[in-house]
Parts: C-alpha cells; sequence; structure tokens
C-alpha cells in the first residue's frame, strides 16, 4: 500500500480506528499496513504520532498497531483515571491481549522501549523487539537529573510554560537537544506534543502522574530483564541522544542474548522522527524475521 508522511500524519488528527479498555483508562488504537504484527509503544511525554513518519516506510512490509496510553494523545481518561508506569506496563500486556496478537513483534522509544520490556519479557508471543533510544540499565546524569526534577514545586506547571515558549524550549537542556535540529520542536511536534502539555491541564496533570510513578528499579534491574530476552533484538539509536548516550547503548547490546544495534549519524533521542527511512531500514529486518546478524 501507498501511505506518504502527510497521510500518515493525518491518522493522528482523526478519530482512532477504537478504543482498548486497559483497566484504567482506554488506550486508543489505530491499525495500518499488512504483514506480520508489529505493535509500537510511545514514551513520554508523547504518544502513538511519534511514529507517524516511520509508518510510510513500514506499512507494505508489516502491521503496524500504534496506541495512546492513557494521559496521552487521543486515549480516554480522566483526573481520576489510575495513570503510571506500571499501569502502561499492564496497559500494554492488555492491549497484546485484546488485539488477539499471537505472534508480535513490539517497537518502543524512549520510555516506551522500557515499559515494552516488561510488559513482554517472558511473553511467548513475543516474536522480536525493536529499541529505539530507550533506558539502559545505566542512566546518564542527564536522565537522572531530569527524574529528580519530576518533584520540584510546580513541576506541572512549568511543564507547561516550557512547552508553549519555542525559544525557551530550544535551549540545549530545556528541550533543544532532544532533536539535532531543534526547529522540529515547532511544526507537528508542537501540534502533537507540546501545544497538549500547555493548553489542556488535564494531560499536563496526568503526564506529571505518570512522571512521578517513575522508579528507578525499572531501569536499574534491567539487565537481569534483557538476560530473559531471547528473541531477535534490534536497537536503533541517535547518535546525538544527550539523554542515553549511545555508548550505553553499545554496552546495553550484550545484556541481551540476542541482540544488534544500528547507529544513524547526526540525530538525537527522536531518531525516528529525524531519520525514519534510516530507522525502518534498520528495524524491518528484525520485524519481518528476516534479519541474517550483524550490525
Amino acid at each position: 500500500m501507498t501511505l506518504t508522511a502527510a497521510q500518515a500524519t493525518d491518522l493522528f488528527r482523526a478519530a482512532p480506528d477504537r478504543f482498548l479498555d486497559v483497566g484504567a483508562g482506554e488506550a486508543a488504537y489505530r491499525r495500518v499496513g499488512a504483514g506480520p504484527d508489529v505493535l509500537f509503544v510511545h514514551g513520554w511525554p508523547v504518544s502513538g504520532a511519534t511514529f507517524r513518519l516511520l509508518l510510510p516506510h513500514l506499512v507494505d512490509h508489516v502491521t503496524c498497531h500504534v496506541i495512546d496510553l492513557p494521559s496521552a494523545g487521543s486515549s480516554r481518561f480522566d483526573a481520576d483515571t489510575s495513570v503510571s508506569i506500571e499501569q502502561h506496563i499492564e496497559s500494554v500486556r492488555r492491549v497484546i491481549d485484546l488485539l488477539g496478537l499471537e505472534s508480535v513483534a513490539v517497537v518502543g522509544h524512549d520510555s516506551g522501549g522500557m515499559i515494552a520490556r516488561h510488559a513482554v519479557v517472558g511473553d511467548p508471543r513475543l516474536r522480536a523487539l525493536g529499541l529505539i533510544n530507550t533506558e539502559p540499565s545505566d542512566p546518564s546524569w542527564r536522565f537522572r537529573a531530569f527524574i529528580a526534577a519530576r518533584y520540584l514545586p510546580g513541576f506541572a506547571a512549568g511543564l507547561g510554560w516550557v512547552a508553549g515558549q519555542p525559544r525557551i524550549r530550544r535551549i540545549p537542556f530545556v528541550l533543544g537537544d532532544a532533536f539535532a535540529d531543534p526547529s522540529l520542536l515547532d511544526g507537528e511536534f508542537d501540534e502533537f506534543f507540546l501545544a497538549p502539555l500547555h493548553d489542556d491541564r488535564l494531560r499536563r496533570d496526568s503526564a506529571t502522574k505518570v512522571l512521578r510513578t517513575f522508579d528507578m528499579d525499572f531501569v536499574t534491574g534491567l539487565d537481569d530483564l534483557h538476560a530473559r530476552i531471547d528473541v531477535p533484538v534490534r536497537l536503533v539509536w541517535g547518535d546525538q541522544d544527550p539523554f542515553f548516550p549511545v555508548e550505553r547503548a553499545r554496552v546495553m547490546v550484550d545484556t541481551f542474548p540476542n541482540a544488534t544495534i544500528e547507529v544513524i549519524e547526526g540525530v538525537g533521542l527522536f531518531s525516528h522522527e529525524e531519520a525514519p527511512a534510516e530507522v525502518a531500514q534498520a528495524l524491518l529486518p528484525t520485524l519481518t524475521g528476516t534479519s541474517t546478524g550483524g550490525g
């Protein structure tokens, strides 16, 4: 099938295909493409729309199942919904059950990669795993400093304010170095992820609630968890990522029984938004089971 970048983007401006009751809120669900099943798990504080530029390069090869976890995107939730990292992990498990996926590859980005690893470890239905710029077991000082800031007074209000200030958010150590090209914080990234944090108090407060449930044990124990993931794993990394430096990703490869890595030069944390064709090319052999190893 043919899916342009504009068409893929419009999928996330329209209503989702359906909503999935995951026990605490409802995950928005979209499906596109044909071939082996692949579930996409987004990170914090974005939504499934972060994969919009990747989809056109995948839909001829795999069926893409894209979700918005409760607190993000088009998902359904309210101020009383119990949103947390633990609940997100359980939500991914429930999505696989509800969709009846018997052989599934999972792709996770950023904290979505961490959530996915916890959700699918030991699941016999897991066929392969793709990880894009996500937490290693030994997080950088930059990541630790960000996590530590979540309990500062006025964090939620400050997050909303920064999200609405284009000049401020482009500053390195604010949001500017999440991309190698900080201008990408504007346009669609602003539309889908930053404007909702600035304009919608419910989404801002819910995103903050999720972040405040983050426990460092989720990452410090990852090496032991990796040893139990015996399917093919493909890591794809932007070499300009200051949050999850590529050096730590290279070390992480050896913590899996069967993993390889592809490093994309000149892109940052959102490598799949800056270089979608290259990221898709790196992922597809593992997602389709045609990988010959190496990397």
